[in-house]
């Protein structure tokens, strides 16, 4: 285990039914919780099994400047996806936010996890794409937030 990576945190997410594709819903005490919560919800649909991942190496990402807070919910998870799809195919166990600007709408994340190996890790659906259809970012009266997002399977 990397020595910097932070306590494996309880599931605060699950996938809902959408026809064609997959809704990713994330909660948490705030948007960056909740944030952390929908990558590893990400990574948890590409493999049917994420506690066969091993948080042996960290990946960052971050977007600035973005129009709203569901264009930087988008295009972290873009770019968090990217890890996967290009080498060394990251697959992520644990997110933390490192850096959030409400203002601004810029984000910077980093996740524990390891190289994807189909050996270890069961396969589960491909993740085509991140989409903007029916996308939600919701404050709730307790001051959690929840994440809804489709994404393309």
């Amino acid at each position: 285990m990397s020595d910097d990576c932070p306590p494996i945190p309880s599931k605060k997410y699950e996938y809902l039914d959408h026809p064609a594709d997959v809704q990713l819903h994330a909660w948490g005490a705030n948007i960056s919780e909740a944030l952390e919560q929908l990558v590893i919800a990400m990574y948890g649909y590409i493999t049917d099994e994420i506690d066969t991942v091993e948080p042996v190496y960290s990946m960052d990402a971050s977007v600035s400047d973005c129009a709203d807070v569901e264009s930087m919910v988008f295009h972290i998870l873009d770019e968090m996806l990217f890890l996967f799809n290009a080498e060394p195919f990251f697959i992520g166990r644990v997110a933390r936010v490192l850096d959030y600007n409400a203002e601004t709408h810029s984000v910077s994340m980093r996740a524990w996890g390891e190289s994807f190996d189909k050996n270890r890790h069961p396969v589960g659906t491909e993740i085509k794409a991140i989409t903007y259809s029916n996308m939600q970012v919701r404050n709730e009266e307790d001051g959690s937030v929840h994440i809804y997002v489709i994404v393309d399977i």
